[in-house]
């Protein structure tokens, strides 16, 4: 039986919608997209502020890296109160009759300009009907977030087929380097004449070290790879190393078709990295 992966991508997208009367049809969108830690930005309609915190727990219980952004809405109910602010007014009220005094201004504020006027009228969130709807919000929230993680398991198990065929790649690659370096080196050794010459030449040219540690980071890798939870940290320390090995590689290689391997080996490694900023 196939093993499920259950790395998961640090992108994708969730969403639900449902009706919840009297306070109308609610809305949930989250897009995920990679990022160094856990970020959270959750946008909100006018009377529900207080839920944030709430919000933000449940999707920190399912997401543990990236940066989430929530937008929740909700249209044809009542979620706040009107307030209006009649001591404003009244200051601004006697600003203009003072303005109107005092620069000889002529003309009357309209109805809708002073309404518009910063302060006079808001809307003041309503904490009753929020922690009203939150049972049923939160069901629904729940739903959203479980279809973002999918789509994030989705193309997490994407990237570990790929990330997995290139260490495979590498192990072979490796093995290819190994045989040809004990050939080509012997080749070389037979032509130097000095016991002298032969110490300076390996000290110089051997790999034997450098692929020793590559084949152990690579075999690190993919049992890293195998694990559960937010890894994508762990390997990407990895893969550095193995990429300091690899140029540790092409620095001594002496030998034209190892030096082409090590540099198939270098740009896979690359590759490697660049998928790992993805991954959770």
């Amino acid at each position: 039986m196939k093993k499920t992966k259950v790395i998961q991508s640090m992108t994708g997208f969730g969403s639900k919608e449902a009706q919840i009367p009297p306070f109308g049809s609610v809305s949930f969108e989250l897009r995920s997209i990679n990022h160094k830690g856990m970020e959270v930005v959750i946008h909100l309609p006018d009377g529900y502020a207080s839920l944030e915190g709430k919000i933000k727990k449940e999707i920190e219980s399912k997401i543990r890296r990236g940066r989430i952004t929530c937008s929740m809405t909700i249209v044809g109910g009542k979620t706040s109160r009107v307030f209006f602010n009649k001591e404003l007014l009244k200051e601004y009220l006697g600003a203009c009759k003072d303005i109107r005094s005092r620069f000889k201004v002529k003309g009357e504020a309209s109805l809708d300009t002073l309404l518009h006027l910063p302060g006079v009228v808001s809307l003041v969130e309503n904490k009753v009907y929020a922690q009203q709807i939150w049972p049923r919000l939160k069901k629904i929230a729940a739903a959203a977030i479980n279809d973002l993680v999918v789509t994030r398991k989705k193309e997490g198990e994407a990237l570990y087929n790929h990330v997995a065929s290139v260490t495979r790649l590498l192990d072979e690659t490796l093995e290819v380097i190994k045989g040809r370096f004990k050939k080509s080196v012997n080749e070389r050794l037979a032509k130097i004449k000095t016991d002298d010459e032969r110490v300076g030449f390996l000290k110089d040219s051997d790999i034997t070290e450098e692929v020793e540690r590559l084949t152990f980071h690579i075999n690190n890798f993919q049992d890293i790879l195998e694990k559960s939870g937010p890894i994508g940290k762990e390997l990407d320390f990895i893969a550095q190393e193995m990429q300091r090995e690899a140029n540790t590689m092409a620095a001594k290689s002496f030998d034209v078709s190892i030096s082409a391997k090590v540099i198939y080996v270098k740009s896979q490694i690359e590759k490697i990295r660049e998928q790992l900023q993805n991954i959770e």
